[in-house]
């Protein structure tokens, strides 16, 4: 696809870019008519400034191409970044809570009580099924637990409304031959009624002889799943479909199913080109993203994460202003690194300054031959207002281009930080459900209530279950004074020699649990249990064996903090060398950061709107961080089904992710704003060379003015003298100097304040007589003319020597102040100091 069709595709249904379009041709129209007007009405007087329009034209139409180029693809960029985004978070978030699953099946598949019942070491099938329910009760992820034995006999099921009798799926055979877990997706006896089911199933073992006696099934609650992902993290202005797919490309799940619907099969785009999709008459753009391995799982074969949006909803106005909530120094001194974060922005801004110091050197080339005949001083009028519109639709183009880049990259970094506490949410949402069902572990309730309780069977129990869950630093028991009798991974002795037992606040907490369902969990500080590390520990009352009642004691989970969040966060950023991912509590103390300056339990210097974000926000802007210009976006968490929502744990942390766009440029804040003052009726007129440097805005006499080249001709460059030299202009085709000229940094003459760049500035030579300097600025600014009555004397005297401002141009509402320069002052004080040639 060429990218002339690149832009015929998209530019119907982007309404700005279309209008940029139209301007550039209608100010291009507007040169060829001045150039043809100057070689039909006046060829000899106007000769001096034909190869101006010339040069003017031909920089006209790359510029339209480019910049119209530009803006489509940053716009389609934009568009496929942010559906990539969506598609990457549907595939993520299945895959590792699916990973939780196989987990969690293989577990309770060993079960010794739900073991013994399917080997018929016992029939009190009403105990087993209220085991089954508290299983339930606290990972309620699953819809439907089952027991079967070997013939596919239904011996306990939770689910009373959806009764099964006998299976004959393939599932069972499949399950009983293998020693692993079974992932199965489809339509099964299992679930009559539901569709398609997604069930984890393991054979289980005789508790004595090992012989295979049946199996477990748990029924994950997909559709509830799904409905919560799209909810979460769906386009709230309903532009964008999320769909999750099968290998085969069809839809197992859709955010809106009237739109697209389960069972439908739709084009995909895994490479993320950006290029038109058609679906059932409609035109889409489309980003697939397969699953990833999450901790060896590679999710169901061939799932696929996907985000659709139409080409007609794909481009709305945009919801952000950024450059309006900036100030002038930030928006401008960011716009300096436009060359680091968006390359684009930086050719369509070269291309466009490139434009504008033709049409400025046409202008002051013009100011010494306006006193000609009267055609020539129209087209010359006519050169002045065309070069004046033309920086208008640069500027609105280039804030356009801007806008959208920096709102790319603010969407971006919110979109990582609300997957970030999203899948904080969810895993520690597991570990609460962990500590509960594993303190109603029969052998370690019997092991409490006994007076000498077998230690070494509690420690082997709790290293099975170590083994299994990764996540845990380490498991440990605890007896009703807190003395700590059994831990996992040979933990017992380093821990019984610095904390041997559980401090008292926490104890008390643990005894006053109410009942099965609640747990409590440490702050987020240093820990005994964990080698003194900062990290999380949950625990839950263990009781009697024959009285929920009465707690014997508790356990204590120790989530690997250090490791766990830190590959949460790395896990979830694009690999950009400016990008930084945290934890933080409302504080701002540090729970995890992959920025390295960033210690865990430091602190983390915040705004303001960040502190007070509420749960289940998420907010991001372009601040200046330290010493540097940064996108920070924050989330708050907002818990994962009854995890910190209804179960009475508060517990808020903010996902902090920070792009770096480039260190603080203060000096680049001059105002860039096209200064036009009407003078009175037939009132003479002035005509200056307007530049910036800094915050300010200068003007010179047009007449003194050769003409502006780019600073990177600048050559042997000086860090800057007393003088305020800086270099040397050496003579080059197209310039006016017949010899090397010195360049002296204006800013630095007239106020002290260096110019912030040389290789993206501005040298303007000027001329006095037979003398030649160049004057080192940020940037030219116009060629306006100014009445008598609009300059004023300047209230402000230089102390010593000659004054360089000595007048100034009366501002009008919010136009900026214009100092304006005296060159024969300026002359005199560079030759004053008797520099060298």
């Amino acid at each position: 696809m060429s990218e002339q069709v690149h832009a015929d595709t998209f530019l119907p249904y982007m309404r700005d870019v279309a209008r940029c379009e139209q301007s550039l041709r209608e100010l291009g129209l507007m040169w060829r008519l001045v150039e043809s007007s100057a070689r039909l009405n006046c060829p000899q007087d106007a000769r001096s400034i034909l190869p101006i329009l010339s040069a003017t034209q031909a920089g006209f139409r790359r510029l339209e191409h480019d910049l119209v180029k530009n803006l489509t693809d940053e716009k389609v960029g934009h568009v496929l970044g942010a559906i990539g985004t969506q598609a990457r978070f549907v595939i993520d978030i299945v895959v590792r809570n699916l990973y939780e699953r196989t987990a969690d099946v293989g577990f309770l598949a060993t079960d010794r009580e739900l073991c013994g019942f399917v080997a018929g070491l016992h029939t009190d099938a009403q105990g087993v099924r209220r085991r089954l329910q508290e299983y339930r009760n606290k990972y309620t992820v699953y819809d439907e637990i089952l027991l079967l034995d070997t013939e596919g006999r239904v011996l306990v099921q939770l689910d009373a409304d959806a009764p099964v009798a006998r299976s004959s799926d393939p599932l069972v055979s499949a399950t009983l031959a293998t020693g692993q877990y079974v992932e199965t997706f489809r339509a099964t006896d299992l679930r009559p009624g539901r569709g398609q089911a997604l069930m984890y199933s393991r054979r289980m073992h005789h508790p004595d002889s090992g012989a295979v006696v049946g199996l477990l099934c748990l029924s994950f609650d997909f559709a509830q799943e799904m409905a919560g992902i799209f909810r979460s993290h769906g386009d709230a202005e309903g532009r964008v479909n999320m769909l999750l797919l099968d290998a085969g490309c069809r839809v197992l799940a859709s955010a809106d199913e009237r739109w697209i619907a389960p069972g439908t099969t739709v084009p995909v785009n895994p490479q993320g080109t950006p290029q038109v999709f058609i679906h059932e008459g409609r035109e889409y753009l489309v980003q697939t993203c397969r699953a990833e391995n999450y901790q060896g799982y590679p999710g169901p074969p061939g799932w696929q994460g996907q985000a659709m949006v139409p080409l007609q909803m794909a481009f709305p106005p945009s919801r952000r202003q950024t450059l309006a909530s900036l100030d002038a120094a930030t928006a401008a001194g960011l716009l300096s690194h436009a060359h680091s974060f968006s390359p684009p922005l930086h050719e369509v801004m070269n291309a466009t300054k490139t434009i504008q110091r033709v049409v400025w050197n046409g202008q002051v080339i013009t100011s010494e031959q306006r006193e000609d005949g009267a055609q020539l001083k129209a087209i010359l009028d006519q050169i002045s207002e065309t070069g004046t519109r033309s920086n208008e639709v640069f500027s609105r183009s280039i804030s356009e281009l801007y806008e959208t880049v920096l709102q790319s990259r603010q969407d971006g970094a919110e979109a990582v930080a609300q997957l970030l506490v999203d899948l904080l949410d969810r895993n520690l949402y597991e570990r609460a459900n962990d500590c509960r069902w594993w303190a109603l572990t029969p052998e370690i309730r019997s092991a409490l209530a006994s007076p000498l309780p077998d230690v070494d069977a509690v420690t082997r129990i709790l290293d099975y279950i170590n083994g299994l869950y990764t996540v845990y630093g380490t498991l440990c028991v605890y007896d009703v004074e807190g003395r700590i009798i059994a831990a996992s991974r040979g933990m017992l002795p380093h821990i019984q020699a610095t904390a041997p037992r559980v401090d008292g606040a926490t104890l008390q907490r643990v005894l006053a649990l109410p009942d099965t369902q609640a747990y409590a969990v440490s702050p987020f500080e240093a820990s005994p249990l964990a080698h003194g590390q900062p990290t999380y520990v949950y625990h839950a009352a263990i009781r009697h064996p024959d009285d929920d009642a009465l707690v014997v004691g508790g356990i204590g989970i120790v989530f690997e903090s250090e490791r766990e969040l830190l590959a949460m966060l790395q896990g979830c950023l694009v690999p950009d060398a400016g990008a930084t991912a945290s934890f933080v509590d409302r504080q701002g103390k540090v729970l995890s950061s992959t920025d390295t300056a960033l210690t865990v339990g430091s602190a983390m210097a915040l705004p303001a709107h960040v502190h007070a974000l509420e749960r289940g926000k998420s907010h991001a802007a372009v601040l200046e961080q330290g010493k540097q210009y940064v996108v920070m976006a924050c989330a708050v968490t907002q818990g994962y089904r009854e995890f910190k929502n209804a179960d009475g744990y508060v517990d808020d942390v903010l996902a902090i992710v920070c792009l770096a766009l480039g260190e603080v440029r203060p000096q680049a804040a001059a105002a860039r704003g096209v200064y036009e003052p009407r003078p009175a009726p037939d009132e003479p007129l002035s005509m200056y060379a307007t530049v910036c440097c800094g915050e300010h805005i200068l003007g010179l006499p047009a007449a003194y003015v050769a003409q502006a080249v780019p600073s990177r001709h600048l050559s042997g460059q000086r860090a800057g003298d007393s003088h305020a030299r800086v270099g040397l202009l050496v003579p080059q085709q197209g310039m006016s100097i017949e010899r090397s000229v010195w360049v002296y940094d204006l800013g630095h003459l007239v106020g002290s304040q260096r110019s912030l760049r040389q290789d993206s500035g501005e040298i303007v030579v000027l001329r006095r007589g037979a003398r030649q300097i160049g004057l080192l600025v940020d940037a030219l600014h116009a060629v306006p003319e100014f009445g008598r009555q609009q300059i004023v004397p300047s209230p402000v005297r230089a102390p010593h020597g000659p004054a360089l401002v000595t007048h100034l141009v009366s501002p009008q509402g919010e136009q900026p102040l214009i100092q304006l320069i005296d060159v024969d002052g300026l002359f005199e004080q560079v030759e004053s100091a008797a520099l060298p040639e």
